[in-house]
């Protein structure tokens, strides 16, 4: 194995062709050799437009092609742990798309095929963690220039009405909590670094497609809270507000920020304001170098699947809150980080 890992593309969707391939183009870590869809003409059409060299007309193509070393996986929902599995079972590492599944159940199938090939690397893409912001983030509630963290707010929405939609079709797990409530969650728990213990949540379903349309989530920390809202027909909005016993940092653009602009986070102290500037970066560069690097030089990646089943364990727990009306506590396990 080179410096480069050789990546093959499980699907032809909008995210994999905007941004996450080019992203991976763009990584002194990774090489795209191949792209595999269901429809043969649009997936050539595909590997002509970001000069691919391979197009394959079936995902089982693709995994047979011995060249590839690792694959990205940006299928639906529902197809997230079938399909990382058989990456799997052919050799290939796997960087799949949030949520990593459909519950927790289903994710703790992808950990135990990951378990019995320990030399096969498998990450789920919150790509938002590897961004500076967030890394500085970290950094000051490490450096405790909040005091201790108490408090986690995060709101983020879209509009997107349309039923033909695949983030509106309930039954291959879409919906708001699933597609973006996963980063409140997922953030929540990055910057306690533990696990909630209890949770309660609320939900207004769509009458016509029954998906969730506006999700909101309280969870109780050992040492805090964190509160989210997520919502699909709601005008496009995002923020994140980080609160501590002697500060709070404010993200201004916390998940999909531009790769090709500056972000900035500000933190209040009683000292003042200090606005921090961040050169534009692209999260999803940053992701696949990191997880390319774990490959090349048979490293742990960066957030163990473990992680992943811990966040869809939440997500579990919110939907079921949300169900019977009531908090939710979690049993003690040993899988707290």
């Amino acid at each position: 194995m080179g410096n480069k890992v050789k990546w093959g593309i499980l699907g032809n969707a909008k995210i994999g062709r905007e941004k996450v391939i080019p992203a991976l183009q763009k990584s002194p870590y990774c090489k795209v050799v191949a792209i595999a869809s269901r429809d043969k003409v649009q997936v050539k059409k595909t590997a002509r437009l970001l000069k691919i060299g391979k197009a394959y007309g079936s995902y089982e193509e693709l995994l047979n092609d011995k060249d590839i070393e690792a694959v990205y996986i940006p299928l639906p929902n529902h197809l997230h742990v079938d399909w990382a599995i058989k990456c799997i079972a052919a050799g290939k590492h796997v960087l799949c798309e949030k949520p990593i599944g459909l519950s927790y159940t289903d994710a703790l199938r992808l950990m135990e095929a990951s378990a019995a090939h320990p030399k096969i690397k498998v990450m789920e893409g919150f790509m938002y963690r590897f961004h500076p912001q967030w890394i500085q983030v970290k950094r000051l509630i490490n450096l405790n220039r909040i005091g201790e963290l108490k408090m986690v707010q995060s709101f983020f929405s879209y509009y997107n009405a349309d039923p033909s939609n695949i983030r509106n079709k309930v039954d291959v797990g879409g919906g708001a909590l699933m597609d973006i409530g996963c980063y409140g969650i997922s953030l929540s728990r990055f910057l306690f670094g533990e696990e909630p213990d209890s949770v309660m949540g609320s939900i207004e379903r769509d009458p016509e497609m029954h998906t969730d349309k506006i999700t909101s989530g309280m969870l109780e920390f050992p040492k805090g809270r964190a509160i989210f809202t997520c919502a699909t027909q709601l005008m496009p909005y995002q923020r994140v507000n980080v609160m501590g016993t002697a500060g709070r940092i404010e993200i201004e653009m916390p998940f999909n920020p531009l790769p090709d602009q500056q972000t900035k986070i500000t933190l209040y102290t009683k000292e003042g304001q200090e606005d921090m500037i961040f050169e534009a970066a692209d999260q999803y560069t940053l992701q696949a170098s990191a997880f390319s690097k774990a490959i090349v030089n048979d490293e742990a990646v960066p957030y163990p699947i473990q992680d992943a089943l811990n966040n869809m364990k939440v997500i579990d727990a919110i939907l079921e809150s949300a169900r019977v009306k009531r908090e939710v506590n979690f049993p003690a396990t040993g899988d707290k980080r």
